[in-house]
């Protein structure tokens, strides 16, 4: 019963996510894909992922503890924190601290996720912004 609520929550959630890409005002000046592509994408798989949870549940899911409940909770409340700081402290800063943290939670010592959180954050800076010239948050020092 529980993969069925969790693909029927994922279908809502992909229809949802298709509607508002569909919205997306495209500029004059767009390149020969467009803004809504990668959306469409993103809740085509997404409802394919969606519809296998809704037509082959499994018969005996196996629920994480309370404790394993929490750290996906806390997990969850990470991204959040950093969709609103992004904004202010930019793609690099938000992108590391986060990708320090969720490391750190899945096991890598923290010093390694320190490491880990900036190689992820530049390289990814670096790929983006630098090589393909997309638009990311700046933060306080410019980047």
């Amino acid at each position: 019963m529980s993969d069925r609520i969790f693909g029927g929550i994922g279908l809502i959630l992909a229809i949802f996510f298709a509607w508002q890409a569909s919205v997306i005002q495209e500029s004059f000046l767009s390149d020969a894909v467009g803004p809504k592509v990668f959306p469409y994408v993103i809740a085509a798989v997404m409802t394919l992922a969606s519809l296998y949870f809704l037509l082959k549940p499994d018969p005996e899911p196996s629920w994480p503890r309370m404790g394993h409940l929490a750290e996906i909770g806390l997990a969850a409340a990470v991204m959040f924190a950093y969709a609103q700081v992004l904004p202010e402290l930019g793609f690099v800063i938000s992108t590391a601290v986060a990708a320090a943290y969720l490391t750190w939670r899945l096991g890598s010592p923290p010093l390694q996720s320190v490491i880990i959180g900036v190689s992820t954050s530049v390289g990814i800076y670096v790929i983006f912004r630098l090589l393909l010239g997309l638009s990311l948050a700046r933060g306080p020092f410019g980047f």
